[in-house]
């Protein structure tokens, strides 16, 4: 049966658009069809992420609006097998409602296992859209204090939509939490989750990124290990945190 992944955020500069083209792109590795939705409306940049720019014509709108069906709007990886993405609109035309995104997620389900959506930062209309009818959530938090803060508000809104809420601590830095003198722990009890992973701060993140290259074609180790792990979650698997260092 398909999962809905609502994937989140309270502010911006987590990384969370990363962790969606990272671990979409590793759950179609796995043999899972996966579409990976941006709903981050105007500040879309998941189509940058896996190099899907030039590519990706239609957008989420096209569809809800009857202008193109599902599968003519989703673009697919020219190197990852299975890996597709429906993007964001570069504004939201009035009369989105929740019925019609609830309808294209039903369209989704028919065809994919995975379907991961890369809601925008806060708690907007783009937010409400990215979450009324996911079956989990996936909150994306740095350890500094005001992105936990603003995790612990996601997470209440989150509280009412998502059957199961994780936490992902992403971009951590062991030197910089040994000088707060704060850990992962506080972190998960900071957010009140559950912890689904560790995600490193690696440069190569970033290189990726801008270089348009899935990460899990360029890179084996540090965030790309991580990435797979939590992906591996996801499917079910027991894997142990990753250490850092």
């Amino acid at each position: 049966m398909a999962t809905v992944i609502a994937v989140t955020s309270g502010k911006g500069g987590t990384g969370k658009t990363s962790l969606v083209g990272a671990v979409s792109s590793c759950l179609a590795a796995l043999g899972h069809p996966t579409l990976c939705i941006d709903m981050d409306v105007g500040l879309r940049n998941l189509d940058l992420s896996l190099g899907l720019s030039d590519r990706a014509l239609m957008d989420f709108t096209d569809v809800v609006q009857g202008r193109c069906p599902l599968e003519k709007a989703v673009v697919e990886h020219p190197q990852i097998q299975g890996l597709f993405l429906l993007t964001a609109p570069f504004s939201l035309p009035q009369g989105v409602a929740e019925e019609a995104m609830l309808d294209l997620l039903f369209q989704a389900r028919q065809k994919f296992d995975y379907i991961l959506l890369d809601a925008p930062a806060g708690l907007g209309e783009g937010f409400r859209l990215s979450v009324c009818g996911c079956d989990r959530a996936i909150v994306v938090s740095t350890t500094d204090a005001s992105a936990l803060r603003d995790a612990q508000r996601t997470v209440t809104e989150l509280m009412t939509q998502a059957g199961t809420i994780h936490l992902v601590v992403n971009r951590v830095q062991p030197k910089l939490l040994k000088k707060l003198h704060t850990t992962i722990d506080d972190a998960m009890d900071a957010a009140g989750l559950p912890l689904l992973g560790v995600v490193p701060e690696d440069n190569r993140v970033m290189l990726a990124a801008n270089q348009g290259i899935p990460l899990i074609l360029s890179a084996n180790k540090g965030a790309a290990v991580a990435y797979r792990n939590i992906a591996l979650r996801i499917d079910g698997q027991r894997v142990p945190l990753m250490k850092i260092r």
